[in-house]
């Protein structure tokens, strides 16, 4: 699934590989526990653009199959054909409901964006002149060869470019062209070097895409319905809220009371931030105003523990429809 340049990693791609997986062994022979994990994590990775799985992913995924063996033990085990496919396979839906639950946003840098750029000669000259402009800190009409590298990095992955770190032919892309050193370019110079250097990346890029896992965290309302749906946990929840609510009105059980601990405690409960833009914000406010004007303010507790629940599910049906797309670094 793709939305805005991003595209969102939730497991749909997993579950359409063939179950139980045919693991590359002849009948009668075994392998080891090593041996399927990282034959199951080479398909996944296969069925996700070439995508290197995070680390705290495979290992929440492999306590669903590893019962009571830990890392290791599991690791150094012998499986026989059938019993091996099993396991890769449950491995496999094990990465899939973690990445439903909670999904990775990426780009997938393919040249294309780079490409649609350098199509538009309006596009990449108002590119080329806004990042020149940037650049020439000291209004010499002219900047340095070097400064190329720099104008890469403040197009960065929004603009298809990778960073240096996870693209090291960026390097030698550079040096093929010449664009490094204190030799000046005025804009034209500069725009016809920024040109060829995009035009490689771009090239290379189709070649070899990169992807680039985002520091953005999808609230779609499943974790919110976790909690709906976990009794136990729900009722931990709004006794905080009833004590709370004590400890600022009395008795008095008000809506703004309940809409305050939520948009205070939204992470532990599986909503945005409020605060996080102008949309998340309508959110709230929609929510809040569907609610029956008559329980703004609620006479008992199981009344509000009602309301609660009804909010929250209004919550869920929305964030369901409409995930909330919210960025770990703003």
């Amino acid at each position: 699934m793709s939305a805005g340049g991003l595209t969102v990693v939730d497991g749909t791609q997993l579950r359409s590989l063939s179950h139980p997986l045919a693991l590359p062994i002849s009948d009668g022979s075994t392998v080891t526990g090593a041996q399927l994990l990282d034959f199951a994590e080479n398909e996944a990775s296969s069925s996700l653009f070439g995508l290197s799985l995070p680390q705290n992913l495979k290992s929440t995924a492999l306590k669903h199959i590893a019962g009571s063996d830990n890392d290791v033990t599991f690791r150094i085990k012998d499986f026989d054909r059938d019993h091996a496919s099993r396991l890769a396979s449950d491995y496999i839906t094990a990465i899939a409901d973690e990445l439903k639950d909670d999904p990775l946003v990426v780009s997938v840098l393919d040249g294309n964006t780079l490409k649609l750029f350098l199509e538009d000669e309006d596009d990449f000259a108002m590119l080329a002149e806004n990042l020149f402009t940037d650049l020439d800190t000291e209004d010499k009409g002219k900047v340095c060869k070097g400064e190329i590298s720099n104008a890469l990095g403040h197009m960065g992955v929004e603009l298809g470019v990778p960073p240096f770190s996870e693209f090291p032919q960026l390097n030698d892309i550079l040096k093929k062209h010449g664009a490094e050193g204190e030799e000046e370019l005025g804009q034209a110079q500069f725009a016809e070097l920024l040109q060829q250097v995009l035009q490689d990346i771009a090239d290379a890029l189709a070649e070899k895409h990169i992807i680039i896992i985002q520091n953005i965290k999808i609230i779609n309302g499943s974790k919110l319905r976790m909690l709906l749906a976990d009794e136990l946990q729900l009722n931990g929840v709004i006794e905080k809220m009833l004590k709370e609510k004590k400890n600022l009105e009395g008795d008095r059980m008000s809506t703004t009371i309940i809409r305050g601990f939520l948009e205070k405690n939204w992470k532990d409960i599986g909503l945005p931030p409020s605060e996080a833009n102008e949309a998340v914000v309508l959110l709230y406010d929609a929510v809040f105003a569907d609610t029956d004007n008559s329980k703004n303010v609620v006479e008992t507790e199981d009344e509000f523990r009602e309301h609660v629940k009804d909010i929250l599910e209004k919550f869920a049906e929305q964030l369901d429809a409409n995930p909330v797309y919210h960025d770990f670094e703003n």
